[in-house]
This record gives C-alpha cells, structure tokens and sequence, in this order.
C-alpha cells in the first residue's frame, strides 16, 4: 500500500502541474500536499487503523484533481479520475467505493456521519487555523476572479470569509476541535479588526467624495452661477455711474471756474465804449458755459421716488425693495416685514435684483446720453466762442484802420 501511495503521489503531483490550467491558483499541488499533511496529522490525532489511513491519504491526494475538467462537479471527475488510477493497480472495490465516498464528501454543504469523512473535511478545511490563513484566502479570492469572473471588494472578501467561519465551517473531528480551533478563532478576531479598518477607511472615502461633490454641487450650482452674475454685473454698473458722475463733475468744475474768471475779470470791460465788439462773443460764451453747467447738473441730479409701497404691492410683488427710493419714508417693522417676504420667495428676490438691475441701467443711459449732448455743447461753445471773439477782434482792428 506504501507503494500505492507513492504512485498516487507521483500521478496526481504530475497531472496538477502540468495539465491544471494558470487560472486554478488556490486548489493546485500547494493545496492538495496541505490537506495531505494535515489528514497526516488528524490520522495520528484521531489514532485512526492503518487501512483507513492509507483510504484517507489515497482520498485526499485525489480529492480535487477533477478541477483539471474545471470547477462544475469537479468532486464527480475526482472520484472517476481515482477510479481509473486504483483499477489499474487492482484496487479492491470496496477500497475504491470507500475512496470515492470520501472524496464525495467534501463537497460544500456535506454533512458527515463517520469518523473519516470528518477526518477528509477537516484535513480539506486545514488552513483555516494557520497563520498563513490570508495569503491562502487571497489566492482563492485571485481564483474565482481568474476563473469564474467573480470579484470582490476588500471589504466584501472579508465579509465573505467571516461569514464561512463563524457561520459555515465546523471542525468535526475532536482533535482538530481540540487543536485547532484556537488558530481558526485568531483568524476571525484578525477578520473583524480588518473589517473595522476597511469601514474606518470606507467612511473617510465616503466623507472626502461627499465633500468633493459638495464642493463640484456649490461650483456648478445654477444659482451661485446667477448670483455671481448678479454681483459682477451691478458691480460694474455701479462703477459706470461713479465713472458718470466724475464726468459731469470735472465739466461742472471747470465750467464753474470759467464763469467766475469771465464774470470777475471779462464782464467789468464791456461798459467801455472801446470793448463794445467784445460783448457778442462774451454773451456766446457765457450762454454756452450755463448750458453746460445745467446739463452737468442734470446729469448728476438724482431722482426720488414717493418711498412708501402696500402689504399689498409686497404680495403682487410689484415693488423693489432693494432700492431705498422705494422703502425710504416706510416704518422699520414694515420694511423688515416686507423683506422677509422677499427672502421667502427666491422668484421675488430675483425678480427684485433684476428690476435693480434695469433701471439702474437706465439711469445710466439718461446719464450718459446727458453727458454725450453736455460734452457736445462743451465743445461746440467753445469753438463758437474762439471764432466769435476772433471775427470780433478781426472787425475791430478793420474798424481802427
């Protein structure tokens, strides 16, 4: 039988190396010797006959080299493959019946009866209790993802192996009970602290991905887009009427100015009979300097609305409260009434910014149009004045002569 045993060895070492497929990373040779050995060890634990050592040892050589026709029913071609090799050798059929059985019997969910089916499940379950238990897992894990397209996650695979210990896996014989259960509840209790790890790195993940969305949500918000729109764009017609009130504010100055040098300097002359061709020009220039200045304070008057508006206007949403010139002769407690109205309703608060918006944009087209035709007159004054006080001078040095 020792004999027998080295064959067997021989046969299936040859057929799981060079026949088995790449995919079958965890039930190759490496696994086959580890449940060998450890049915060695249950064999002597369990004082087990002889005769049914060398059926357990024949068992667990042959027990998954059916993986070489895949993994579907594989325990069925391990046991016709250990058929074939022991009828060869002339193998009792009682010997082949009993080898069969216990290749049989370590298909998932097998509940055993005798001592030796525990003994070839324990053995085929071995590496639960060793310390190596999670370069073991992971090549199955490399396998069902190589070989079958199954694939976990870190925390799923964890989950998965939980779950077969404490749930679906037993040792059965007393002394794997007695001598390895303790590595297997190891295993577990470094499970369930990897586990822990997973979820603590999982919720962290989870948290920067929710504010990273946060942040995406705030950028690509319609509504921070509308009131970064609404910002800028009063922003810049704010500064357009300041640009417009400087405007008219610099012609208002120096018009200012030439109407004091005229009349303190330009105007006490023309009661002199000599100057008397002086006073049509000054007239034109002084008509054209008050036209000037009048636009220039046009331009810059501001316009004043009644200041008072209904609960009414408010629920029409007819009026802009965003404009003092509405709300400026208005109780406190109405204002604030009617402004918490408009930051109920985000419609009326853009409504309200919008209206802002347009008639400051009219202001400022009445402005500018004010200044264009006050810059025109400015210009137009002067030249007119040049050339009257030119043709007034020209007529009296002809007059002289």
């Amino acid at each position: 039988m020792e004999t027998l045993l080295l064959n067997a060895e021989k046969y299936v070492f040859g057929l799981l190396t060079k026949d088995m497929a790449d995919g079958y990373l965890y039930h190759s040779i490496s696994h086959t010797q580890r449940v060998v050995q450890a049915a060695k060890e249950l064999i002597v634990g369990e004082q087990v006959s002889e005769v049914d050592a060398n059926i357990l040892l024949l068992a667990a050589w042959f027990h998954d080299v059916g993986y070489l026709n895949g993994a579907d029913n594989h325990e069925k071609e391990s046991v016709k493959i250990a058929r074939n090799f022991l009828a060869e050798y002339n193998i009792d059929e009682s010997i082949i019946d009993q080898v069969s059985q216990l290749i049989l019997a370590t298909k998932k969910g097998y509940q055993p009866q005798k001592t030796l089916e525990k003994i070839m499940i324990d053995a085929d379950c071995y590496h639960v209790c060793l310390k190596n238990y999670f370069d073991v897992s992971d090549l199955l894990r490399e396998e069902l993802k190589t070989t079958l397209d199954i694939t976990f996650s870190d925390e799923e695979w964890v989950r998965e192996n939980i779950q077969f210990l404490t749930k679906k896996h037993h040792f059965y014989s007393s002394y794997a009970q007695l001598n390895w259960q303790l590595g297997k509840d190891s295993n577990i209790a470094l499970l369930f602290k990897k586990l822990k790890k997973l979820q603590q790195e999982t919720q962290k993940e989870l948290a920067k991905k929710e504010e990273l969305d946060l942040k995406k949500l705030k950028a690509n918000s319609p509504e921070r887009g509308i009131e970064t729109m609404f910002r800028v764009t009063l922003r810049n017609h704010i500064t357009l009427s300041d640009i417009a009130d400087t405007k008219a504010n610099i012609l208002l100055s120096v018009n200012a100015i030439i109407v004091s040098l005229a009349l303190s300097n330009l105007l006490p002359k023309l009661d002199k009979a000599s100057n008397y061709y002086l006073i049509i020009p000054t007239i034109i220039f002084v008509v054209f300097t008050i036209i000037t200045i009048i636009l220039s304070v046009l331009a810059t008057r501001p316009n004043i609305t009644s200041g008072k508006f209904t609960k009414m206007d408010v629920k029409n949403k007819k009026v802009n409260l965003l404009f003092f010139g509405n709300f400026h002769k208005m109780s406190l407690e109405d204002f604030e009434w009617a402004i918490g109205e408009v930051m109920k309703d985000k419609d009326y608060l853009y409504s309200s910014l919008t209206k802002d918006l347009y008639f400051l944009g009219k202001v400022l087209d009445r402005k500018y149009k004010i200044l264009r035709v006050t810059y025109l007159i400015f210009i137009i004054g002067l030249v007119i004045s040049v050339l009257a006080f030119g043709f007034a001078l020209q007529w009296q040095t002809h007059l002289v002569a």
